[in-house]
């Protein structure tokens, strides 16, 4: 049997690399640009390599009841990580992936194929469009894991964005979003402030490093309008093997402090990580 081999292609985007796992069959790394953006496992879908990934499983295990199929949308896609383990752990979900490289798309689709009747629909379209467009209350869980490189796109970092997202999720829906920073946490800050002016309910996971400002990280924002189940994901979070702390109540509103949210207009990407923060060799 042959050994699978890297494939290096030039997408829209940038470089795409699909990097073989020497230690799991039909597992690979995908980066762009030397910048890891997702890890699959195409026989153990459920397996979530990445730690802040593994945050957003705990997110998506605790969206309605256990193994009920979600009415999902994924804004970002890569390799499809999270659809494929919505597929897995919540059979007859309907999901929608909006991914903005379409040489992207093409690539994983035809190196890692999504298996038969997996009902994840992935639209070659940028995120911001794909919810301006979709119908409003389609959703009950909406993921956002949008990097331009290594850099949330400065139009999903306004206040309007967050209002798009409401609009397209139900009234008990939840909102995740992938973002990084490091103190003094001015874009994480902004981006609390954005979706605390169209959401009732909000909640932050991180690393106590990160939070206490002692590196740059990653960090998941949540958003809902019904009360966040916190205490199971607080669980969950400090069960992993890279502990994470939930935020949430007045220690989230002390995190916001006097930020104010972003307009479209004044709207930037967020900021540029250190030298190697997320880049591999």
């Amino acid at each position: 049997m042959n050994e699978p081999i890297p494939v290096i292609r030039d997408t829209d985007c940038g470089t795409a690399r699909l990097l073989p796992d020497v230690d799991r069959d039909r597992a690979w790394l995908l980066t762009v640009d030397g910048a890891p953006q997702s890890y699959v496992d195409l026989d153990e879908p459920e397996h979530l390599e990445f730690e802040y990934v593994r945050r957003l499983g705990h997110v998506v295990d605790l969206a309605g009841a256990p193994g009920d199929p979600l009415a999902a949308v994924h804004l970002g896609g890569g390799a499809l990580t999270l659809p494929r383990y919505v597929a897995a752990t919540r059979p007859g979900s309907g999901q929608d992936v909006a991914e903005a490289d379409r040489g992207l798309v093409e690539l994983v689709g035809e190196y890692l194929p999504l298996p038969e009747g997996a009902g994840i629909t992935v639209h070659g379209t940028d995120a911001r469009v794909w919810l301006d467009e979709a119908p409003a209350g389609c959703a009950d869980l909406l993921i956002a894991d949008v990097f331009g490189g290594a850099r949330v796109p400065a139009h999903l970092t306004s206040v309007e964005y967050a209002r798009a997202a409401g609009r397209v999720l139900r009234t008990d829906g939840v909102y995740a979003a992938n973002l990084a920073d490091s103190a003094p946490f001015t874009f994480l800050r902004s981006q609390l402030a954005n979706f605390a002016e169209v959401f009732d309910e909000l909640a932050l996971i991180a690393e106590p490093a990160v939070l206490r400002g002692r590196r740059f990280g990653n960090a998941v924002l949540l958003a809902s309008r019904a009360p966040l189940d916190i205490a199971p994901l607080t669980r969950l979070c400090a069960a992993d093997a890279f502990p994470a702390r939930v935020e949430h109540g007045a220690a989230l509103t002390r995190l916001i402090g006097d930020a104010r949210p972003v307009r479209d207009s004044e709207a930037v990407a967020s900021p540029e990580p250190p030298d190697g923060a997320f880049s591999i060799g």
